[in-house]
C-alpha cells in the first residue's frame, strides 16, 4: 500500500451535509474530518445510512439531489470546493476527479458503445482526439484484463457481463488520469473471482498513476485489501479512524467491534427428507436467448425439496439468473422441462395457470428497480393479495398488516410510504413481503443481499430463515457470496459457463477434495488480512496467471 506518500491532495474539515424531506432539512453528515495524500487510499465503511456515499460525492464538491453542503471546508489541491464556481468544478470533474458508481448498469448510456463513452470526457476536456482516446481505451482495457481488449469497447453495455461492465467503468474513470477517484461500492455486485481481478486492477492503477482514492464499501475484508487507512462512520458521524492494520487488529470503539463480528449467522438446521418427492425438478434444460445460437444453459439438472435451501453459485455470466428466468417461464428452454409438484410446467409463463404462477415467486437483486417508485407500500404488497388470493376490503387490510409484521416493519409507520422513503434493507423487506403475499411454496432469491451492508444483509438472512421455518418454504438462493452460502444453504449447485460443474450437500461441496472450479471460488473469498490479495495474486501468477470465466 502507498503509505509513503505525503503530498496532501484533499483536506476535509467539519463537513456537514443536510437533506430535505418531510418539508424540513435534516442532518445527514455532521462534522466529518479527513485528509488524503496522493497515492493513498482511504476506506470509508459503515452500515446503510452512515453517509459514506454522501461524503464521497461531497469530496468532489457536490451533493445528491435534495441535499446541500451546509458547513465545513473541502480543499482539493488548494481549491476550496464549497465556494468554487460551477465552471471550476466542471473543469475538475472527469479530468482531475473521477467517480466510479456502485451500479455500472445504471451508469452507462445503453444507446452508446463502451469506447465512445470512454472517449467523451477526454474529448470534452481537450486532452486528446477520438483516435487517441480509442487507442488509450484499448490499452487500459488490456491493463484491467478485459477479454478481447481491442474489440470489446465496440460493444454496447448490455452485451458484456456485470464484471466486465464494472471494469469498463473503472477504465472510463481513468481516461483523463485523474488525481482522485471515488470508488463507491465498485465490486458489490461482482462474484468473488471477478472481484479479485477488479480490486487488483484498482490497486495497480492507484500505485502506477500515484492516484489518490476514496474507497467506499460495507465489505470489511475488501477494505482490508485496498485501504491505507480506514474511517468508520455511523449516522453521518465519524466513529474512529486509523491505519488499516491497527484498525483490523485493535478497533477501539464498540461499534467498530460489532462490524468486525458480523456474519456469525448460520441457518437453523432443517428437517429435509431426502427421500421425499422433489418440489422442483429441473430436467436436462438447455436454453438460448432469442435471436442467438449460443447456448447459455446446457443440460442443467437438479432438484429442490420442500423446506430446503439450494444455493446456486458461480461467476458473472455463468447462467445463474438465466436459470431463474427459465424456471419462472420468462425464457422458454430449447429442450428439457421444469417439474413442479411432479407436474410439468408450461415453458412460457403466459401459459401457466394462476395456481402455478402463485406457487413460484421471485425476490430480485435490486429492490430499487423491482418496485414501482410511484406506488405506496400498501399497493405494492397488496396487489398480489388481490391478484392471487382475491382479497379485498377488511380482509386485505388485515393480511397487509400481518405481512408487514412478518417482515418486522410497523404497518402504521410504513404502509403509506413510498419506496423512496425507505432504506435499501427496508425496500428488500418489502420485496420479501410482496413475494409472501402470494402464499408461495417456492421462492427464488436472486442476489437479494448483494447490494446491502453486512449488518442489514445478516438481518435479511435471519428473516428469510425464520420465514422458511414458519411457512415450510423452499428457496433457490442465487448468489456469488460464499459467506452467504455458508450461512443459508443446505445444498449447493456450482455453475460455470452455463453448465453445472459441481453439486451436493454444502458440507460435501465445500470440503476437500474440491472440484477445480469450486476451489477457485473458495480461494477467491477475501479474508480480513491486508496481505491476502497480494499473496493470492502472486500464487496465481506463479501458476500461470489469474483466471476466471469472465476472461
Amino acid at each position: 500500500m502507498n503509505s509513503d506518500h505525503n503530498e496532501l491532495l484533499l483536506e476535509v474539515k467539519g463537513l456537514s451535509v443536510e437533506g430535505f424531506s418531510e418539508d424540513k432539512w435534516h442532518q445527514i453528515v455532521n462534522g466529518v474530518d479527513f485528509c488524503l495524500n496522493r497515492g493513498e487510499i482511504l476506506g470509508l465503511i459503515g452500515e446503510s445510512g452512515a453517509g459514506k456515499s454522501t461524503i464521497g460525492i461531497a469530496a468532489m464538491g457536490f451533493a445528491k439531489p435534495g441535499c446541500r453542503i451546509n458547513g465545513g471546508s473541502i480543499q482539493f489541491d488548494g481549491l476550496e470546493l464549497t465556494t468554487a464556481t460551477a465552471e471550476e468544478k466542471r473543469r475538475l470533474r472527469g479530468a482531475r476527479i473521477a467517480y466510479v458508481a456502485q451500479s455500472a448498469a445504471a451508469s452507462f448510456n445503453p444507446a452508446h458503445k463502451l469506447i465512445d463513452q470512454f472517449s467523451e470526457t477526454v474529448i470534452q476536456h481537450g486532452l486528446g482526439s477520438r483516435d487517441q482516446a480509442y487507442a488509450d481505451a484499448k490499452e487500459l482495457y488490456s491493463k484491467i484484463r478485459m477479454p478481447n481488449p481491442d474489440t470489446i469497447g465496440f460493444r454496447y453495455p448490455h452485451q458484456v457481463s456485470g464484471g466486465q461492465l464494472q471494469r469498463a467503468m473503472t477504465a472510463m474513470a481513468l481516461a483523463c488520469r485523474p488525481d482522485l477517484i471515488i470508488f463507491d461500492e465498485p465490486t458489490t455486485a461482482l462474484d468473488v473471482t471477478t472481484q479479485i481481478e477488479v480490486l487488483s486492477t484498482i490497486k495497480d492503477i492507484v500505485e502506477q498513476f500515484n492516484t489518490a482514492a476514496i474507497y467506499i464499501t460495507h465489505d470489511l475484508a475488501v477494505v482490508a485489501q485496498m485501504a491505507d487507512k480506514i474511517k468508520v462512520l455511523r449516522y453521518g458521524e465519524s466513529v474512529e479512524e486509523s491505519e488499516t492494520r491497527s484498525m483490523l487488529s485493535d478497533p477501539q470503539k464498540d461499534y467498530t467491534k460489532s462490524l468486525w463480528a458480523v456474519r456469525s449467522f448460520r441457518k437453523t438446521e432443517q428437517n429435509v427428507d431426502a427421500s421425499s418427492l422433489p418440489l422442483l425438478k429441473v430436467q436436462n434444460v438447455t436454453a438460448i436467448y432469442p435471436g442467438t445460437s449460443k447456448e447459455v444453459l446446457t443440460d442443467i439438472e437438479f432438484e429442490i425439496r420442500p423446506n430446503e435451501t439450494v444455493a446456486v453459485v458461480g461467476e458473472s455470466g455463468s447462467g445463474k439468473s438465466t436459470l431463474a428466468r427459465v424456471i419462472t417461464g420468462l425464457l422458454p428452454p430449447r429442450q428439457g422441462q421444469i417439474l413442479f409438484e411432479d407436474q410439468s410446467l408450461p415453458s412460457d409463463y403466459r401459459s401457466r395457470s394462476p395456481g402455478q404462477l402463485q406457487k413460484i415467486q421471485m425476490i430480485y437483486q435490486m429492490a430499487d428497480t423491482a418496485i414501482n417508485p410511484h406506488h405506496k407500500i400498501r399497493d405494492i404488497v397488496g396487489r398480489p393479495l388481490t391478484f392471487y388470493l382475491g382479497l379485498e376490503g377488511q380482509a386485505k387490510q388485515k393480511r397487509l398488516r400481518k405481512l408487514m409484521e412478518m417482515i418486522e416493519m410497523d404497518p402504521d409507520q410504513y404502509l403509506d410510504r413510498l419506496p423512496g422513503e425507505l432504506s435499501g434493507g427496508q425496500k428488500q423487506r418489502i420485496c420479501i413481503a410482496r413475494a409472501l403475499a402470494a402464499d408461495p411454496s417456492f421462492i427464488i432469491c436472486d442476489e437479494v443481499t448483494s447490494a446491502l451492508d453486512q449488518l442489514v444483509a445478516e438481518g435479511i438472512l435471519r428473516l428469510l430463515d425464520r420465514l422458511q421455518q414458519e411457512f415450510n418454504l423452499a428457496y433457490m438462493f442465487i448468489t456469488h457470496d460464499l459467506a452467504t452460502v455458508n450461512a443459508i444453504a443446505d445444498r449447493v449447485v456450482v455453475m460455470l459457463q452455463g453448465k453445472i460443474v459441481d453439486q451436493g450437500p454444502k458440507n460435501e461441496v465445500f470440503q476437500p477434495p474440491y472440484h477445480e472450479y469450486t476451489e477457485l471460488l473458495l480461494s477467491s473469498v477475501p479474508e480480513m488480512d491486508p496481505d491476502w490479495m497480494d499473496r493470492v495474486i502472486a500464487e496465481r501468477l506463479a501458476k500461470g496467471g489469474l483466471k476466471s470465466a469472465d476472461n
